[in-house]
């Protein structure tokens, strides 16, 4: 975590959509990019369900049904996938809920559930300002505040320090309550604490972290409940505790628990002579808890005053909500005017970057030229940009470090037509974040009224095709050719669109014969496109349709949409074969390879880019960008070189967030092409028959000549591959001038299934002109999660 001197709070000030009214005492979580907020109050208890898009700052009310719960407030609200479970609150003035409803929110449905009551005992009484957490396929209740007195009019408050667990059904439902047995000391009863829970990556078990509260008075002791043997404890921490405080929030993030505002004691009181008696105060305070160390670290104390406005403004029952390392808070009340006798809410929305972004995935292609690569890389959530950095065996001149080529280390500049539209043009790393959050506009979303089928799926991708001999008449009709397969990980876009352009045309023209194509080298990259239903970008959903049709992006291609009817989704991959062992025209020495110096191709909003041309290092300068909050240098000051084709190519990225540059991605190789060669075949589609299935595809959009053939493969299984599933063996089953073919069950009845990402068979297929083959497309026919025959 940033030191607090470096805290950089952004405050969301451009969005669209109907944006809920203020209120305190609601709850909110976090579904991917989506954060859902429910109830709360401020004149009137608030009963709709908001959703705010915090990639698109879009707000939107989706289109609920079922047994749609009454509005309620200090309720417990968890998420477990994509289902919301809601306990308990006040319902109204007085009255307390302790019903139980689930949210499915793929389908926007709530059900009222009912749970088997504790097999001994009572279940639950109604309560507001309990803690309900989820760990597993169980939620832990803790204590709360309920009412003794039948009439709501008459409220007779009693603190609770009860523990229930709720057992949940896999998908939907609940099993029922149960009163576990605990031991040692049990936490004074309390209401509207925060209770998190967290487990070590390493060892340990599952332990529940209660903080704070109010019974009569805030509270400020730490309570700690080991799941696995029911254990209580008060761990003894370091550093500074935070004051006592209720209606705070707590949020994890790695090992950290984050407590940001609350009710707090007035400055200056001395809690042990008067603590019913004291006046209490809204807090903007910031700490967290290492629970690795039990060490607490002050980021923002309750004597820092803001007078610029530069971080949220002293509050108690907001929410929070963490997505990747950013923390969201929205609205809360910032005091009581006893002169209006009323609350006073805030209306904003904030977020914070907690900790550096982590590495990105490895660089992936989408196509390569004589002279460009068109890349891309997983998103990583809550980033504002991305560094692109690339180093080459080609020696290069390195700047001249005179005065008009010196980098100027205050700003950023970049040739923005030569990177094309992806390109920031800021001059500091806070402007980088500032004119990425700057451009974020709103998508205009449309309903969607029909359930997508996301059942019947492919995915695809292009790679190197470095089994094909440069001539398909050395091949038989059943030659086995071994590649080694090197997938990357996958993306996150299989819950979305198309996020960039995906030209199934790339990669690296096969240049060489090779019988040895067992030690081929593979990079393999993926995308995934869906073609089916359109994007409603947070707009209003109704009917059956999944949340997955909420897409960080809108735009796709449709150059690159395979027909609904065959397919409804499809991963894309490009590939990258070893460097071919021809020489460029102009052969130049190659540089060893701790020589070799990273030079930056810009910084960009998005996790695509095209590259033609990087910059080049001033003499004595290691590297142009650092890792931290340093400055980052000019561009348009330094020297720039344009690819060679023919040429290796190493490249990384790193995303750069409000705490800075987060460290680089492993390493990826790509050749640029040598002239000549065919790309791969694209708009690859799948669909069955009577026979087996009907394979098909497009010729390559840039065919440099005459298709002379094609060739389908198919990864078949053998002995060699269940000793080394990483080596895939490939049997030819088609070779001949026509775009499509037909595989027999018979054939697919010996091929593998490939589990190293989702289970799938395995086809690639390539085209042949003049020169010989090109690079291959590789299609991976998604088999579900069963084992069966690929046609049952």
């Amino acid at each position: 975590m940033a030191a607090p001197s470096l805290l950089n709070w952004r405050r969301v000030s451009s969005f669209t959509g109907p944006v809920p009214r203020a209120r305190h005492g609601h709850r909110a979580v976090a579904i991917r990019e989506l954060m859902i907020i429910f109830g709360g109050g401020n004149e009137g208890i608030a009963d709709e369900l908001h959703v705010y898009n915090t990639v698109t700052n879009q707000w939107f009310l989706p289109a609920v049904r079922g047994d749609i719960p009454p509005g309620c407030a200090a309720h417990g609200f968890v998420c477990d996938g994509t289902r919301i479970l809601v306990f308990g609150g006040m319902v109204e003035y007085g009255r307390y809920s302790n019903e139980l409803y689930e949210l499915q929110a793929s389908r926007w449905l709530w059900k009222k559930v009912k749970p088997h009551p504790p097999s001994s005992g009572s279940p639950p009484c109604p309560r507001l300002g309990h803690s309900f957490s989820l760990y597993g396929n169980k939620c832990y209740l803790f204590g709360g505040l309920a009412n003794e007195s039948e009439d709501s009019n008459n409220n007779v408050p009693r603190y609770l320090n009860d523990f229930y667990e709720l057992e949940l059904q896999h998908g939907s439902g609940v099993v029922g309550w149960s009163i576990p047995v605990t031991k040692g000391i049990v936490p004074s009863p309390r209401e509207s604490h925060t209770a998190v829970i967290y487990c070590k990556r390493d060892s340990g078990s599952p332990k529940m972290y209660v903080f704070g509260g109010m019974c009569g008075a805030r509270l400020d002791d730490l309570w700690q409940l080991d799941l696995e043997t029911m254990s209580w404890s008060k761990p003894e921490t370091k550093g500074t505790v935070p004051l006592p405080r209720s209606l705070h929030t707590a949020s994890v993030i790695g090992n950290k628990m984050y407590i940001f505002g609350g009710w707090v004691p007035q400055k200056g009181e001395n809690l042990e002579t008067s603590p019913h008696d004291c006046e209490w105060r809204c807090t903007s305070s910031f700490s967290y808890l290492n629970l690795d160390t039990a060490e607490w670290t002050t980021l923002v104390s309750d004597s820092q005053e803001d007078k610029k406005n530069s971080r949220p403004r002293p509050r108690a029952g907001h929410c929070a909500v963490a997505i990747g390392t950013r923390l969201y808070f929205w609205s809360g009340r910032d005091g009581y005017r006893k002169a209006l006798n009323s609350q006073v809410c805030c209306k904003d929305l904030w977020y914070l970057d907690t900790e550096k972004p982590p590495a990105p995935s490895q660089v992936q292609l989408i196509k390569a030229t004589t002279n460009s690569f068109h890349v891309k890389w997983d998103e990583v959530p809550t980033v504002e940009g991305y560094l692109l950095q690339l180093n080459t065996d080609l020696p290069y001149q390195a700047a001249s470090s005179d005065s008009s080529a010196s980098p100027n280390m205050q700003g950023v500049r970049m040739d923005p037509h030569r990177q094309g539209s992806n390109s920031i043009i800021p001059n500091s790393i806070s402007e980088i974040v500032n004119s990425v959050k700057s451009e974020h506009t709103a998508m205009k979303g449309t309903s969607v009224k029909n359930k997508p089928d996301f059942k019947a799926s492919t995915d695809s991708n292009a790679s190197s095709h470095s089994s094909l001999a440069a001539n398909a008449s050395n091949h038989n009709s059943c030659v086995v050719d071994m590649l080694r397969k090197n997938e990357g990980p996958h993306t996150s876009a299989d819950i979305g669109v198309l996020s960039s352009c995906l030209d199934l045309r790339t990669v690296i023209p096969e240049t060489s014969v090779s019988s040895t194509v067992s030690s081929a080298q593979t990079m393999v990259t993926q995308q995934t496109i869906k073609t089916e239903s359109s994007s409603t970008n947070g707009a209003v959903v109704k009917d059956e349709t999944s949340l997955t049709t909420f897409s960080t992006k809108a735009e796709v291609d449709e150059t690159c949409a395979l027909p609904a009817t065959k397919i409804s989704r499809v991963e894309a991959h490009a590939a990258l074969l070893p460097f071919s062992k021809e020489t460029p025209s102009n052969p130049v020495a190659m540089v060893k390879a701790g020589e070799r110096q990273w030079c930056d191709v810009g910084i960009f909003k998005n996790n695509t880019a095209l590259v033609s041309q990087f910059y080049l290092l001033p003499k004595g300068k290691q590297s142009i960008s650092k890792i931290g909050n340093a400055d980052v240098p000019d561009y348009s000051l330094l020297k720039k070189q344009d690819l060679v084709p023919g040429t290796g190519y190493r490249f990384r990225v790193a995303a750069i967030n409000g705490c800075g540059i987060g460290p680089f991605s492993k390493i990826s190789e790509f050749k640029t092409c040598i002239p000549g060669f065919p790309g791969a075949p694209s708009a690859v589609r799948i669909s069955k028959n009577v026979e087996g299935i009907h394979l098909s595809w497009e010729p390559p959009t840039s065919p440099s000549g005459n298709i002379l053939e094609y060739s389908a493969y198919l990864a078949i299984r053998t002995a060699q591959i269940q000793d080394n599933p990483s080596q895939l063996v490939f049997m030819r089953i088609y070779c001949g001038l026509k775009t499509s073919c037909i595989v027999t069950a018979g054939q697919l009845a010996n091929a593998h299934i490939d589990y190293t990402s989702r289970p799938a068979i395995v086809f690639r297929i390539s085209a042949k002109n003049e020169k010989g083959y090109g690079p291959a497309t590789q299609v991976r026919w998604l088999q579900g999660n069963n084992k069966k025959a690929p046609l049952n």
